[in-house]
């Protein structure tokens, strides 16, 4: 079963080939395992499920998300509009930095990102919906590509 994490940014994850000989990873299709495969693999079989996943090009710039419908780590091609869980099917929006902010739940403090510009966002957790601009939290943090 997939562990939720806290839906925040992360920096761009680069799939280059190692020159090394070392192994690369990635992200199961099928299962959401975590696959070793070695340099130039141009697709990989999950030995779990059995699922092909293909293998993003050298020098491909990835980034991650957290499902909305069931908390899963999610990992696509960055410049993606949107992102469908193999999961539970949910279509995500793949907001890019400059689109998305974080506030502090105002009851259980966890860390919540939302569309910037949203009035107020709900704790996932708590279920609690802390209005934006109007928390006694710290001021809002705004994400920028720049």
């Amino acid at each position: 079963m997939p562990v939720p994490l806290a839906p925040y940014p992360t920096p761009p994850v680069s799939f280059s080939s190692p020159s090394n000989g070392a192994q690369s990873q990635l992200v199961c299709s099928g299962c959401r395992n975590l696959l070793l495969y070695p340099a130039g693999a141009t697709s990989v079989c999950c030995a779990v499920c059995n699922s092909v996943t293909n293998v993003p090009p050298p020098g491909t710039e990835m980034a991650q998300l957290v499902c909305a419908g069931c908390h899963t780590l999610l990992m696509y091609i960055r410049g993606a509009t949107s992102v469908q869980c193999s999961c539970c099917h949910t279509v995500n929006l793949a907001l890019e930095a400059n689109q998305v902010a974080h506030v502090n739940c105002g009851n259980c403090r966890m860390l919540l990102m939302y569309q910037y510009g949203a009035r107020s966002v709900k704790c996932a957790v708590c279920n609690f919906v802390t209005s934006i601009g109007a928390s006694a939290s710290p001021p809002e943090q705004k994400f920028s590509s720049s």
